[in-house]
C-alpha cells in the first residue's frame, strides 16, 4: 500500500517535472480549396477552417490560402513572404497547390517546370527558416465516368508534387489519391454531399443554386481535413502528441 501511494505521488511530481512544450505555428498555404471563406460564399467551405480544431493550445493554425492562387500568384502577392515573416524555426508549413496552375487559360497557370520550380523555391526557404515544409497534392475533383468510377483531373500536376518531395525528401500527403478514394468510397451521389451542390432556392447565397465539383461543402470540408489529419499521423513530423483526441462517448 506504501509503495503504490509512494508511486503515485513520484508520477505527480514528476508530471511537473516534465518539459512545457513550446508553441508552434502550422502555415496553409494553397488554393480555394483550403483557404477561408467570407460568409457570402457559405456553405463553401475550405479544408484548412476546421484543420484548426484538431490541436491543443501549444499550436496556432495560420491559414494564408486564398483563393485562385497559383505557386506562382501566391508569391507575386506577397502571401508567401508573409509566412516568411511571421514564422520562426520550428514551425510548419503545409503547400497545397495545383488547381489554378494546372489552367492554360487562367492567368495563374504556371508550366509544368516552373511549377517544380517554384515549390522547391518553397521548400529551400522554408528549411532555410528552420521550418519542416510538408507537400500535398492537390485535393481531387469530383469526376465519375459513365461507369461510377472515379477519374483523375490533376494526374500531371500531382505527379509533379510527388517528385519534388521524392526527388528532394519532403513531407509528402497523397491528397489527390486518397481524395479520390473516399469520393469512390461513398459513390456518385453521396459524394454530392461533400460539394457545393445546391438546387434553386436552397441557400439565400446561392438563389438560383449552384452545382459545383471542386469546392467543399461544410462536410466534404471536414472529412478532408480529417483525412488530412489521418495521413499526418503516418508521418515522422513529432505533431501527433499535439493532436487534440476527443473523448470516446460511451
Amino acid at each position: 500500500m506504501k509503495k503504490t501511494a509512494f508511486l503515485l505521488i513520484s508520477l505527480f511530481l514528476f508530471s511537473f517535472m516534465l518539459p512545457e512544450k513550446k508553441k508552434m505555428k502550422i502555415f496553409l498555404a494553397g488554393d480555394s480549396t483550403m483557404s477561408i471563406k467570407e460568409t457570402r460564399y457559405f456553405p463553401e467551405t475550405g479544408w484548412g477552417m476546421p484543420f484548426v480544431y484538431f490541436w491543443d493550445s501549444t499550436v496556432t493554425v495560420v491559414n494564408k490560402a486564398k483563393n485562385g492562387r497559383s505557386t506562382s500568384s501566391f508569391r507575386n502577392e506577397g502571401l508567401w513572404k508573409q509566412i516568411m515573416d511571421e514564422s520562426q524555426e520550428g514551425d510548419f508549413v503545409f503547400i497545397q497547390f495545383g488547381h489554378n496552375d494546372e489552367v492554360p487559360t487562367k492567368k495563374t497557370y504556371t508550366t509544368e517546370a516552373e511549377f517544380k520550380s517554384n515549390l522547391l523555391r518553397y521548400v529551400t526557404e522554408a528549411r532555410e527558416k528552420k521550418m519542416t515544409p510538408l507537400l500535398l497534392t492537390p485535393v481531387a475533383r469530383r469526376k465519375f465516368d459513365a461507369a461510377g468510377k472515379i477519374e483523375g483531373t490533376h494526374d500531371v500536376y500531382a505527379q509533379l508534387v510527388r517528385d519534388v518531395a521524392k526527388e528532394n525528401n519532403v513531407l509528402l500527403i497523397d491528397l489527390d489519391k486518397k481524395s479520390q478514394e473516399l469520393y469512390q468510397q461513398m459513390g456518385v451521389e453521396n459524394s454530392k454531399l461533400l460539394f457545393v451542390q445546391l438546387k434553386p432556392g436552397e441557400h439565400p447565397n446561392y438563389p438560383d443554386g449552384k452545382e459545383d465539383n471542386t469546392h467543399f461543402s461544410e462536410l466534404g470540408a471536414r472529412l478532408i481535413a480529417q483525412l488530412v489529419l489521418k495521413e499526418l499521423k503516418t508521418l515522422n513530423t513529432g505533431l501527433n502528441e499535439r493532436i487534440v483526441t476527443p473523448p470516446v462517448k460511451k
